[in-house]
């Protein structure tokens, strides 16, 4: 039986509500959407991803704080 790796990211993205939730934070509506981000929780989140909803996924180094 083959074991699935997750990413650091996969914890993120419960914090974050899951796969659903986050679609909707970022605005994502298209059909296709929630099932992109369920990949993300094996691929990471794509860093330009991350650097376009820095608000969401970075919010500390916006407010000039450390992570």
């Amino acid at each position: 039986m083959m074991k699935i790796v997750r990413h650091p990211d996969s914890k993120l993205i419960d914090q974050l509500g899951g796969p659903a939730q986050l679609a909707r934070l970022l605005g994502m509506d298209k059909p296709g959407s929630i099932q992109r981000i369920v990949n993300w929780r094996r691929r990471g989140i794509p860093l330009a991803v991350k650097v376009q909803h820095a608000q969401i996924f970075m919010p500390a180094l916006l407010l000039g704080q450390k992570p």
